[in-house]
């Protein structure tokens, strides 16, 4: 079995890489860049897995969606890369508004594209997007992150319709704030933090780990009967 995982040098992408690894899965992974993409190989390798590496910016479609029809075979793909820039939304310029819809939604659907061909013609598979609580709610000054991951869950209960006679399921997991590159300069300023914390009734945020937990119980037997619908791995967020 193969999983490719995109963005999977660090963060939550290396911990799906790594977890799925664990789950007896070889792995495909995509990256910027090839020296960290390696280190994340060696681990696996260290599993018992077999590794294929595709150092490529994620918004080279071409690059991307090529390396992933070239896979022996495609038995999971989580879509994983992401990106945000919080600004108020009079602030908003088409620039970024270009940047995070490429990267969160585009990039996502074409390499959902280029699996879906390989799992159909094998008549099974999963798809694994990696959205937000924030593409269940709203939140000041995240106007196009918010957009971006309403679209992707959009698109994850329409794939999961339309692929569901394939035997391919389409799932979505949605972490609340978790501790990774991307949001520690973030969590780092004390009056941000509290108001996270308040806002998460467990009291805590999250580790790469608890979704890439998510990620393989999804992937596995377990799940057979869950498709189009979102995991909510955030301490209960969208609850209140």
């Amino acid at each position: 079995m193969i999983a490719a995982v995109t963005g999977a040098s660090r963060g939550i992408g290396k911990a799906c890489a790594l977890a799925l690894a664990t789950d007896g899965y070889d792995i495909a992974l995509v990256g910027r860049t090839l020296e960290t993409l390696q280190e994340t190989a060696s681990e696996i390798m260290a599993l018992g897995q077999k590794t294929f590496l595709i150092p490529t910016d994620a918004t080279d479609l071409e690059t991307l969606t090529d390396a992933l029809s070239n896979l022996p075979r495609l038995d999971v793909l989580v879509n994983n890369v992401g990106t945000n820039i919080p600004e108020p939304f009079v602030q908003v310029s088409q620039d970024h508004f270009d940047q995070i819809f490429l990267l969160n939604v585009k990039t996502a659907f074409f390499a959902a594209q280029a699996a879906a061909k390989q799992m159909l013609r094998q008549k099974s598979g999963v798809i694994v997007n990696i959205t937000s609580q924030m593409g269940h709610v709203g939140a000041v000054n995240r106007t196009v992150y918010c957009a971006s991951k309403h679209a992707l869950e959009g698109l994850t209960k329409a794939l999961a319709v339309e692929l569901a006679p394939h035997n391919i399921r389409v799932v979505s997991v949605a972490p609340t704030f978790i501790e990774t590159d991307l949001t520690r300069p973030m969590l780092e300023n004390k009056d941000f933090q509290q108001s996270v914390l308040s806002s998460i009734p467990l009291g805590q945020t999250g580790t790469p780990e608890d979704v890439a937990e998510a990620v393989v119980f999804l992937c596995s037997p377990k799940a057979k009967m869950i498709t189009g619908t979102s995991l909510l791995v955030d301490g209960g967020w969208t609850a209140r």
